[in-house]
C-alpha cells in the first residue's frame, strides 16, 4: 500500500488505541472521533494475515477522517501497510519521514523518546487500567512531573476518559475503553 500521510498538522489531542476488547465497536468508535484525531492499531491478538486484513479494512475510514494512522509494529511493516508511522519504545524509532509515537512508563523512557525526536510520547499508565490490572500507576503528580520535563508533546494514557482528562487537567490523551 502506498503511504498517504495526513496533512501536516499538530499532534492530535485525542487518540484511540485498538485492542481485542474494542474490536467489535471499533468502526463506530472511529466514526465518533473528531477529524484529525490519532489512531494506534495494535490488535496483538490476531495472526499476521488477519491483522493485516483488519488494518486494511479500517484504513479507508481513518483516511476519510484525516486521522493519523500509527501501527504498533516495525517501520517496514508500517510502510508496507500504508501507516503514517509506528508506535512503541525507542528501539522502534523509525527512519526520518515517518511519524513515531513513543511509549514511556518512566523517566528513562521519556529521556530516550526526547533524544530520539519522537513526534509524541504516550506516557502511561496514569490511572488504573484494564490492560494492566493491579499494576503500578503514575498518578496525577508523577505524570505531571514527567510530562513537564519533556521537550516532546505528551499524551496521557492508562485508564483515561474525558472525565479523567479533566481531572488530570491535560488536553492530549488516549484511550482504549474510554473512547470505545
Amino acid at each position: 500500500m502506498a503511504r498517504n500521510q495526513p496533512p501536516e498538522q499538530d499532534l492530535p489531542k485525542l487518540w484511540l488505541l485498538s485492542d481485542e476488547r474494542n474490536d467489535a465497536r471499533l468502526k463506530a468508535a472511529i466514526g465518533r472521533l473528531p477529524h484529525g484525531s490519532g489512531f494506534v492499531f495494535r490488535h496483538y491478538h490476531l495472526g499476521p494475515e488477519a491483522r493485516a486484513a483488519r488494518f486494511a479494512e479500517l484504513l479507508h475510514l481513518l483516511r476519510e477522517a484525516k486521522h493519523w494512522v500509527i501501527l504498533s509494529d516495525n517501520s517496514e511493516t508500517a510502510e508496507k501497510w500504508g501507516a503514517d508511522g509506528v508506535y512503541g519504545p525507542f528501539s522502534r524509532m523509525p527512519p526520518a519521514g515517518m511519524k513515531w509515537i513513543a511509549t514511556a512508563h518512566d523517566e528513562n523512557e521519556m529521556v530516550d523518546a526526547d533524544r530520539g525526536a519522537a513526534d509524541g510520547i504516550m506516557l502511561s499508565p496514569v490511572f488504573p487500567t484494564r490492560s494492566h490490572p493491579g499494576g503500578k500507576v503514575l498518578g496525577i503528580e508523577e505524570f505531571h512531573r514527567l510530562a513537564r520535563a519533556s521537550a516532546t508533546p505528551v499524551i496521557a494514557l492508562g485508564g483515561m476518559t474525558a472525565e479523567r482528562a479533566k481531572e488530570l487537567d491535560w488536553s492530549r490523551w488516549a484511550a482504549i475503553d474510554g473512547l470505545s
